[in-house]
């Protein structure tokens, strides 16, 4: 998940992060549609035309369009104004992604339309705006009010009953879990926020997801910041975290050490973060009453 609140892909990493921090129009929009940082994933344009078919859009002999995105796992690219390709470059099936995306929208949880989704492949809605990491490294005076945006899309997807089927890997439960959900999966758009990077989707407690977005974003490192600029971010986190925690319903202390397992099980995870996530679940359970 993001990795967390610092800076991301292009400047500081606010969970699964990655990428360096460009400026311009054009590099700004290099990253992935479903990354693992915090700080940058971008999204333009708007639905407006039916998706041709799959084997159109999903071409083995070459790239379908421009290059927009490229994450850890996945690459994004424009296939035309108003949708986009995500293709993992390893054999991975999303059809169980796009299954629970479907579901959710028709739940009326706010996730991009899909189009066509074939093995690796995704065709989905291409959003305007930026993410939510991306606004706080522009506009940090904000942090209270995207803290208490995030703890409300967890509060609203924790009342979607989990469809049949779906895996629990934190324990039985019929929430629907996104297992990533921190400001670098939250697309601002015109119509609302939108909630990205459903590769992880599961079911299960509701106080896990929220474990799981808290542990990402306390314990990511702060990447691609000049050195005086790092305990700002780490200020910006602290507050962030404390108004995330006021604000949403399901209490994540009990789930803290089991997803802090979890996490660390995930090849991306640092050995300075591993320390600090085995620090917090140890905490957690020395918190546990007996």
């Amino acid at each position: 998940m993001p990795r967390p609140m610092g800076a991301c892909r292009r400047a500081a990493r606010f969970r699964q992060g990655r990428g360096a921090a460009p400026r311009t129009g054009a590099a700004r929009r290099r990253r992935d549609h479903g990354c693992r940082c915090l700080l940058v994933p971008l999204f333009t344009g708007a639905a407006t035309r039916r998706a041709p078919e799959v084997t159109e859009v999903t071409d083995a002999a070459g790239p379908p369009g421009p290059l927009i995105g490229s994450g850890r796992a996945a690459d994004v690219y424009a296939v035309d104004g108003g949708r986009v390709l995500r293709r993992y470059r390893t054999a991975h099936s999303c059809a169980a992604e796009a299954d629970l995306m479907r579901y959710l929208r028709e739940a009326g949880y706010p996730v991009p339309e899909v189009f066509a989704v074939a093995g690796p492949d995704l065709v989905m809605e291409r959003l305007s705006g930026r993410d939510m990491l991306a606004d706080l490294a522009s506009r940090p005076w904000r942090v209270a009010r995207h803290a208490r945006t995030l703890a409300r899309l967890h509060n609203q997807l924790h009342q979607v009953a989990a469809p049949p089927g779906l895996r629990q890997p934190l324990g039985p439960g019929g929430q629907v879990m996104h297992l990533d959900l921190h400001p670098g999966n939250v697309m601002l758009t015109a119509g609302g926020p939108v909630v990205i990077d459903w590769s992880g989707g599961c079911a299960g407690p509701a106080g896990a997801d929220v474990a799981m977005a808290y542990l990402i974003m306390a314990t990511s490192d702060v990447d691609g910041l000049p050195s005086w600029l790092v305990p700002l971010a780490r200020t910006l986190r602290r507050i962030f975290l404390r108004r995330f925690r006021a604000a949403v319903r399901d209490d994540p202390a009990p789930h803290l050490a089991r997803a802090a397992e979890l996490r660390l099980n995930d090849l991306n995870v640092r050995p300075a973060e591993a320390a600090r996530l085995r620090r917090l679940a140890g905490q957690a359970a020395a918190e546990r009453p007996q």
